[in-house]
């Protein structure tokens, strides 16, 4: 094997063991909050959207987990109901229903989660500004990878 392709490996390898790792903190924050694998995944994709400037709709979330219209309801009322999210209008179309993340439960969360998130700045203050910048764009386009095989294996494209 030659060294880049032995690099590639190691790489991929750490990359499952991280996933790995990541699932099951996750699942231990799901089942502390009695919350079911979906509905972790749900206000995952809640939360990113928020962050990233453009809360999900109903719509929008039910086409990420590829679920119908009433189960993604389904799971927005039990999320609501637990004070997870809430629904709210959008102010520049009133007819458009966006999900946030309640505060309460965003609390929680940055609770659960803060002494990973310590982990990890100590593990980003080992690298570079350059360093990170390249990290950074390996795991977007990554991640832009993994979303293209997920696409395609729901459209029955991949092989």
């Amino acid at each position: 094997m030659t060294e880049r392709a032995q690099l590639n490996s190691d790489i991929v390898h750490a990359l499952h063991l991280y996933s790995g790792h990541a699932q099951q903190i996750g699942d231990r924050f799901a089942a502390l909050h009695h919350l079911g694998a979906t509905d972790l995944q749900a206000l995952m994709l809640i939360l990113e959207a928020e962050r990233a400037g453009h809360p999900l709709t109903p719509g929008t979330l039910g086409a990420e987990l590829s679920f119908s219209s009433g189960a993604v309801t389904g799971l927005i009322d039990r999320l609501e109901a637990g004070g997870h999210v809430y629904r709210d209008r959008d102010p520049a179309d009133r007819r458009k229903v966006l999900l946030r993340y309640a505060e309460p439960a965003a609390a929680m969360a940055r609770s659960f989660f803060a002494p990973i998130a310590r982990r990890a700045e100590g593990v980003l203050d080992q690298f570079t500004e350059p360093e990170l910048r390249t990290v950074h764009r390996f795991l977007a386009a990554m991640s832009t990878a993994m979303r293209e095989h997920r696409d395609e294996l729901r459209t029955g494209a991949a092989r």
